[in-house]
């Protein structure tokens, strides 16, 4: 059989899921999977979509998503949140939204919270927000394809969009389906941060996706009464793994139990925090 005769085998065959398919077809280029982008609902319009990634999870990467989308609504800009940590979804209890999402014939609506931002996630959708989510990967995978597609998100200029920790399926199906504009790598100040950043960097390049910059969370604790900085998790070691990798960074955002509390309390929007948003100005510039 000819090259031409399999090629075209291949493409009656192909099911444009390159993540469970060894093909050398015309869909990759030099070994690496193109991007074939899920088609944005039609009453939507998104101008400007942020992944926030990080190499493991408890580093806080929801806390950064949340603290970045209420700065940029506080700025006058059409903020959303895509949740795609179906697993493990957190974004809903930060923002204080219990009810659930509901629906029309032109898709799915999300949930406005208080202050204007548009919010997706599975916690929106479920009869209890503790029930597990017992699902298999391509079922993971699918459910974030329908909250681009059938999502009904208007008019926005900043989506964030909330990763599950690791390089698996589902980060692998927001990096092909999803239009990123780039990408935030959340880390924290530990031995490991090496490693952990370097997963994401490396999946990110492979991928083509850019690289906006990294936030250390945690990174220390500033004592109210004198003001001088603990480094709870020891010294950071941000700027040689930055310099390490090539890529800015964003904030070293301190341990605030105050932000803590508000999340806790549904209350993310009230937080008052300088470093997050020195976090968002920088974060500004980088994606214009």
């Amino acid at each position: 059989m000819s090259e031409n005769q399999k090629e075209k085998e291949v493409n009656e065959e192909c099911t444009h899921d390159c993540s469970s398919c060894s093909a050398n077809c015309a869909s990759r280029e030099g070994g690496v999977t193109v991007q074939m982008h899920e088609s944005l609902n039609d009453y939507s319009r998104v101008r400007k979509v942020i992944g926030v990634v990080s190499g493991k999870g408890g580093v806080g990467k929801s806390m950064v998503t949340s603290l970045m989308t209420v700065m940029f609504a506080r700025n006058g800009y059409k903020t959303a949140i895509l949740d795609a940590d179906i697993t493990g979804p957190s974004i809903p209890k930060a923002f204080g939204l219990n009810q659930r999402a509901m629906g029309s014939e032109k898709g799915i609506h999300p949930v406005t919270t208080e202050g204007g931002t548009q919010v997706m996630s599975i916690n929106l959708l479920l009869e209890n927000a503790e029930d597990p989510v017992v699902w298999r990967g391509p079922i993971l995978a699918g459910t974030v394809k329908q909250f681009w597609s059938d999502v009904v998100w208007g008019d926005i200029d900043f989506m964030f969009v909330d990763m599950p920790p690791g390089t698996g399926d589902v980060p692998l199906t927001v990096f092909q389906s999803l239009p990123l504009d780039g990408i935030i790598v959340v880390t924290s100040p530990q031995d490991l941060v090496s490693m952990i950043v370097g997963k994401a960097v490396k999946m990110a390049q492979m991928m083509n996706v850019p690289i906006l910059g990294i936030v250390e969370n945690m990174s220390y604790y500033e004592c109210p009464d004198c003001g001088k900085k603990h480094y709870i998790f020891g010294e950071s070691k941000l700027e040689a793994v930055a310099k390490e990798y090539g890529i800015d960074i964003i904030a070293q955002l301190p341990i605030d139990p105050a932000c803590a509390k508000a999340c806790d309390e549904g209350k993310i929007e009230s937080i008052i925090s300088e470093p997050a948003k020195a976090a968002a100005q920088k974060l500004e510039t980088l994606i214009h």
